[in-house]
């Protein structure tokens, strides 16, 4: 039997270098179509790499020339536009076309829990999730009228040793090794889920080729359940030091930068616990098997590996003293 032949497009991200790895492991021939950037995540020897801007539909299709495949994934779509594009350039030449999509486009905030599948798409906050939404409803479409092979894959708030959890990455980590307070928005105990992206890998990986997976909505997310207090203890206790927590109201740090705010109000801020059991189906045995406090140890390990890594964001870094400052217990 001939291996898959699977088509990424993007590769050497956060959630999508796991799967770059498994794949070649596990035996498939794995192409890469990407602009070759520098990336601290080389690409797997194994894989076939071309090079192309996938915003350039004409460039893509020179690129690709004539090959075909058994799946196409794109880790780097994110309006519709660039869906339909995709669409344009693969209808009739794979069998499975992969959307990454978010569980940020689930109801936020949600009226039930735990999220399943079906959990209505609405998010009237953040634009990133209100685009990824409307990429669904065009490949819904794509789908239903004419038998476009989509598969859509939501992750939610994947990490690996790059990843830290927080708004301004190492800054966090830094304030709490410098005996700084930290921020946590809200009271510290709504609840987050946070996946290592070699669990992701280990479900995605064998829906690739999978037919019972066209034309479904799946997400894929650990059952490691933390509150964020929880998940800055975990940070600290890898860094070596104790938190000294701040809690913000959600409302203060959007009015204060709504960048932050955004990702706050719109996806953070609210407790999201999903049940997995429709990728458990798909994909039988599977478990995220990596807790986020071992997951904290690779990444503080990561930073403390190179110091050049440990950048500050000197403008979040004073507004966090601003907002510590304002918010601080008295007495």
């Amino acid at each position: 039997m001939r291996p898959l032949k699977i088509l990424f497009i993007g590769g050497s991200g956060i959630i999508s270098s796991a799967a770059s790895r498994l794949a070649v492991e596990q035996g498939i021939d794995l192409y890469v179509l990407n602009r070759g950037s520098t990336t601290h995540r080389p690409l797997p020897e194994q894989a076939t790499v071309l090079r192309a801007d996938v915003r350039d539909p004409a460039a893509v299709r020179a690129a690709l020339g004539d090959l075909e495949f058994d799946a196409v994934v794109n880790w780097v779509a994110f309006t519709p536009d660039h869906v339909q594009a995709d669409i344009d350039v693969f209808r009739g030449r794979t069998r499975q076309y992969v959307f990454i999509s978010s569980a940020s486009a689930y109801q936020t905030p949600p009226a039930r829990l735990p999220v399943v599948e079906s959990t209505p798409l609405h998010n009237p906050i953040w634009q990133y999730s209100r685009n990824k939404i409307a990429c669904e409803d065009l490949l819904v479409a794509a789908y239903r009228d004419g038998g476009f092979p989509a598969t859509i894959i939501r992750p939610s708030h994947t990490y690996d040793k790059t990843l830290i959890p927080f708004d301004g990455g190492w800054t966090a980590v830094a304030r709490m090794r410098q005996g700084k307070e930290i921020v946590v928005h809200g009271d510290g105990t709504s609840l987050w889920t946070l996946t290592h992206h070699a669990d992701f890998a280990r479900a995605f990986v064998p829906l690739l080729g999978h037919p019972r997976t066209l034309g479904e909505a799946i997400h894929i997310t650990s059952d490691d359940v933390l509150t964020w207090d929880q998940i800055a203890w975990a940070l600290a206790d890898a860094a070596g030091v104790e938190p000294r927590i701040v809690h913000v109201p959600s409302d203060a740090v959007a009015a204060a930068d709504p960048e932050w705010g955004a990702g706050l109000l719109g996806d953070k801020a609210h407790s999201l616990v999903f049940d997995n059991s429709k990728v458990r189906g798909l994909v039988p045995g599977w478990v995220a098997t990596i807790p986020f406090h071992q997951g904290a140890r690779e990444i503080v390990g990561w930073y403390d590996e190179d110091p050049s890594r440990q950048v500050v964001d000197a403008r979040l870094d004073a507004l966090m003293d601003k907002l510590v400052e304002a918010y601080r217990p008295r007495g």
